[in-house]
């Protein structure tokens, strides 16, 4: 079976390689390649042990709670029949999240076993970590996984060049027609295949839109099977209730009442909650946004939701290939809050990969306003806000409302524009000038 190149498979090699090395703890949800990735970069080792957990259960009693990690890899090796050799041997643990005492292994392998590269990964894993919150502080480095980015998904297409080249485009040198043009058509049909591996392979291997829903409907079914190991507490109809809302209220503040009737607003909390656990939704949180750091004025009472994979959310919709591959720009744009969908996914797919990412917005909180800025990151110690817009300038109103009342003077918008940029002499403030960097959708890897 054919891999394809990840933003991963980078950071794992610098981690071989790394003099101060701890055991790697893979983090994404299920299905979005840790364990095809790890097993790609075990072909660098002499020695690869690969052991599941869930798989074979009768290698449990090697992780007993007063572990000797030492002697666990020699019975391992024994078992197995593979050299476990510090140097030479990669380890990896998937499934991890079925014990407890195998996860706080962990730490033992970085005191008493440094030398030996060990890696683990887990389905549901986000759900054991829960009930271990001190788990490895300092002696275990987490490794967040994520479906396909847009970049990644052109990779698996053999078209290096053309990431080479949108990287290098800025607004004084923008990319040509041609070139623009063509992108915008891979990220249509990025938008309809979205991320997960399994879809990916299925597009270029086929290049079917119908295979492609074939295969999400399967992920689909997967994960909604997984609803009944969460906790009891919430029914799996109400989860898939919840899931479905947030596809449905994709791009707008999360309305409780909308998810699901004749249901306490702390039970939806709960599935929310849950379901984020899960990484089948990623909440990005409202913020005050007068500094740094953004979370530091958080408001949880306004959230809106990210749906883990647009083409999977694309998918249980129902949303015919046609209105993605046939919409004029501007509707490809607004239409029902897929495009601040896929831009809050790739956002938090490129960013730093050893840190669980944060996500925030504003919007004015005060009766009878309206404005909301799409998204807020920090950019050299300031706020940044990035707006995510049809392929006119249109209204900006929220931006200037925003950047009037920080006092600040860059932004980012992104469309499906050209590279560009843009002053506005704000008239309600002294025509203060504020400065506009336009940055394709498909392109906001150079945001990193």
């Amino acid at each position: 079976m054919t891999y394809f190149r990840r933003h991963i498979d980078e950071q794992l090699q610098q981690w071989k390689e790394a003099p101060r090395r701890k055991p790697l703890l893979i983090r994404g949800t299920r299905q979005v390649g840790k364990s095809t990735a790890v097993r790609e970069f075990g072909k660098l080792f002499r020695f690869f042990v690969e052991i599941n957990l869930e798989k074979q259960p009768d290698l449990l009693q090697l992780f007993p709670a007063n572990i000797d990690v030492k002697k666990t890899c020699e019975k391992l090796s024994g078992t197995l029949g593979i050299p476990i050799v510090p140097g030479e041997t990669l380890l990896f643990i998937d499934e991890i999240q079925v014990s407890k005492e195998a996860i706080m292994s962990l730490r033992y392998f970085k005191e008493d076993y440094p030398e030996l590269h060990v890696i683990a990964a887990g389905s549901l894993l986000e759900f054991t970590l829960e009930e271990l919150p001190s788990f490895g502080v300092g002696r275990i480095r987490s490794l967040y996984m994520y479906p396909f980015s847009f970049d990644e998904f052109l990779m698996a297409q053999g078209l290096d060049l053309t990431i080479d080249y949108k990287k290098k485009a800025t607004s004084e040198e923008p990319l040509t027609e041609k070139a623009h043009k063509d992108i915008v058509d891979q990220l249509r049909t990025f938008y309809l295949v979205g991320g997960m591996p399994a879809a990916v392979t299925e597009w270029v291997e086929t290049h079917s839109f119908i295979e492609v829903a074939h295969t999400h409907t399967d992920i689909i079914q997967t994960y909604e099977d997984d609803f009944n190991k969460y906790k009891k507490r919430v029914s799996p109809n109400l989860l898939r209730q919840v899931l479905r809302s947030v596809a449905l209220q994709a791009g707008n503040k999360f309305v409780y009442a909308q998810a699901v009737r004749d249901v306490h607003s702390s039970v939806v909390r709960d599935a929310l909650h849950l379901l984020t656990l899960a990484g089948l939704i990623a909440p990005v949180t409202h913020t005050s946004g007068t500094g740094v750091p953004l979370g530091a004025e958080e408001n949880s009472n306004y959230t809106k939701y990210l749906f883990f994979d647009l083409g999977v959310m694309l998918t249980m919709l129902d949303i015919p290939a046609a209105d993605i591959l046939l919409a004029s720009d501007v509707d490809l744009v607004n239409k029902g809050g897929t495009s601040e969908v896929f831009a809050g996914l790739e956002m938090i797919k490129y960013r730093d990969c050893l840190q669980k990412p944060e996500m925030h917005y504003w919007e004015n909180t005060a009766k009878g306003s309206n404005a909301e800025v799409d998204y807020l990151r920090v950019r050299s110690g300031q706020v940044l806000p990035v707006e995510v817009k049809a392929n006119t300038q249109g209204s900006m109103q929220s931006l200037w409302v925003f950047m009037r009342m920080r006092k600040l003077h860059d932004a980012i918008r992104t469309s499906l524009e050209n590279f560009g940029q843009f002053n506005y002499d704000d008239p309600k403030d002294n025509f203060e000038r504020r400065h506009v960097d336009i940055i394709p959708l498909y392109a906001l890897s150079n945001l990193e």
